[in-house]
């Protein structure tokens, strides 16, 4: 994982002492554009994925403070960035167009016709004297 750095550092929210003064996050770093290891098509799908988690510079950052200690916290964050490349791996099934059928269509239209003469019905009476 020559791609990825981590840095541990501080947690955020209540903790007293003990958070105050342990570095218990995991950030890691994952240089996505400068990646040889991803390919290009797996890039571009990840860039999508990765979203708000995704640098100006092309860097995968994720942040990891669920855990209280650093090694699980790293553990999480290893797992997020592995599932993220997995899930990108993925390339997604072509969509095949097709058309609707003959009774569908009929079907369709015969429901747009009902519902056409319901709302003719609530129109004002005409009187045809």
């Amino acid at each position: 994982m020559d791609e990825a750095t981590e840095r541990a550092v501080r947690s955020s929210g209540p903790g007293g002492q003990h958070v105050n003064k342990t570095s218990t996050a995991v950030e890691l770093r994952f240089d996505l554009r400068g990646s040889l290891a991803v390919p290009d098509d797996a890039k571009a799908r990840l860039e999508a994925l990765a979203g708000s988690r995704l640098s100006s510079e092309g860097v995968i950052v994720l942040f990891a403070q669920e855990r209280r200690s650093q090694a699980m916290n790293r553990d999480a964050a290893r797992e997020r960035l592995a599932a993220l490349l997995r899930q990108a791996a993925v390339r997604p099934k072509r969509r095949r167009p097709t058309r609707p059928t003959l009774a569908s269509r009929l079907e369709r239209l015969e429901g747009k016709a009902r519902r056409s003469g319901v709302k003719a019905l609530r129109g004002r009476p005409r009187g045809d004297d």
